[in-house]
């Protein structure tokens, strides 16, 4: 099944090679390693003109997309074909049964992957070379496929990443080769059923990237290895169900700490923990205990003293300097009295020596202010330097005290 090229055709392989040189020599050096096997990528490791050649290979069959398990292709009128080319394929014992049941039918079913599951291939009596979790990491992939009409091996290269497993054991009485790799080990296998249906194992998904099927004239194996597919197919159903892990239950978790890429690219689950180690060294350096500030306490004011500058600024500006020094001397004498538990009705020797053992203050500079506040009431006029002198002797008693 060889349609000729068409002009369609031509722009799809031109996109794709420009897609392909700007990843590797223009405009960027690297070539975009990340392999995804998936039908929308335009990258080298996509399998975007896989999917899109699909119409020129099957111009009288629909193309649909599967997001469903394979008990859900259920059964139409008109022949069917399966294709999955997805890195990880492991159904379970349901599913298996589904896909033989759907084969049995008369149906095709084409799958494509990294690793096959244990219980596929014991169903079918295969054993491979590389376990499930290890790869071929060669840096260039060679493997030659059987001609669908002449049976001639037809050997195809690349020098991309190989990630290709082989097949070391299979019954020959129910298995036919159809590829090979380097070596000449098998890596495609048919399984042919009763009422024309047909299963196919292939063990080298990345011969349908991108960069495999652009490069020189590689695409011819993807037409031989879909030519295996009659051309009576009336559905070509392009399977997305397996591109993720059904094993389990799905959790977003899992998915990031298992995702993995044949490449070796652990970016994803790297970055998980570089953003979690990240959050993890902020919240130590933010919660390390910090020193509180000591807040500063100030000394406690003397408030009987700013009581009297108060009062005596604004009687100052009254200019009653006589009433002012009688409000200054009744606050000074309210003062001992509250303070020092001392009488001052009667303000003689007996007061003067008792207010000097209580303070400290000397006597006779007590007996000074005390004889001035007592001729205080009989001045007419109170002189400003009289006041003032006044004031500081208070204030000073006040100090002392």
């Amino acid at each position: 099944m060889n349609p000729p090229i068409s002009h369609t055709r031509i722009g799809l392989a031109l996109l794709l090679l420009v897609t392909l040189a700007s990843c590797n020599g223009f405009g960027d050096s690297r070539l975009n390693r990340r392999v995804t096997l998936w039908r929308q990528d335009k990258i080298p490791y996509g399998t975007y003109v896989a999917y899109e050649s699909l119409p020129h290979l099957f111009p009288a069959a629909d193309i649909t997309v599967n997001h469903n398990a394979p008990s859900e292709l259920h059964t139409r009128e008109g022949k069917r074909a399966f294709i999955a080319i997805v890195p990880s394929m492991d159904p379970d014992p349901s599913e298996i049964n589904a896909l033989l049941n759907f084969v049995g039918q008369g149906n095709q079913v084409f799958l494509s992957s990294f690793r096959f599951g244990d219980s596929l291939l014991h169903t079918l009596g295969l054993r491979t070379g590389l376990r499930s979790s290890n790869y071929n990491g060669g840096d260039s992939l060679q493997l030659s496929i059987y001609n669908p009409s002449t049976s001639d091996s037809l050997s195809f290269a690349y020098p991309g990443q190989a990630y290709d497993n082989w097949i070391t054991h299979l019954d020959t009485q129910y298995t036919t080769v159809l590829g090979r790799d380097s070596r000449g080990r098998p890596d495609m296998v048919r399984f042919n059923y009763k009422g024309g249906g047909a299963l196919y194992l292939h063990f080298a998904p990345m011969a349908f990237t991108n960069f495999f099927l652009l490069h020189k004239n590689n695409k011819a194996y993807y037409d031989n290895a879909l030519s295996y597919l009659p051309n009576t197919i009336q559905e070509v159903i392009w399977d997305d169900y397996y591109r993720y892990d059904h094993s389990k239950n799905f959790s977003v978790l899992r998915y990031i700490l298992n995702s993995r890429n044949p490449a070796g690219d652990f970016s994803l689950r790297w970055v998980f923990w570089l953003l979690l180690l990240l959050f993890l060294l902020i919240y130590l350096f933010d919660s390390k205990r910090k020193q509180r500030v000591v807040p500063v306490i100030a000394p406690l004011r003397n408030s009987s003293l700013d009581f009297v500058k108060t009062i005596g600024r604004l009687y100052y500006q009254r200019r009653d300097n006589q009433d002012l020094a009688l409000k200054m001397v009744t606050h000074f004498l309210d003062h001992v009295r509250t303070r020092y538990n001392l009488p001052v009705t009667v303000l003689d020797e007996d007061f003067v020596e008792r207010l000097s053992h209580k303070t400290g203050v000397d006597k006779g500079t007590l007996q000074e202010l005390v004889e001035y506040i007592k001729q205080l009431p009989a001045q007419r006029y109170v002189a400003d330097g009289e006041l003032l002198d006044l004031q500081r002797k208070i204030e000073a008693l006040y100090k002392l005290a």
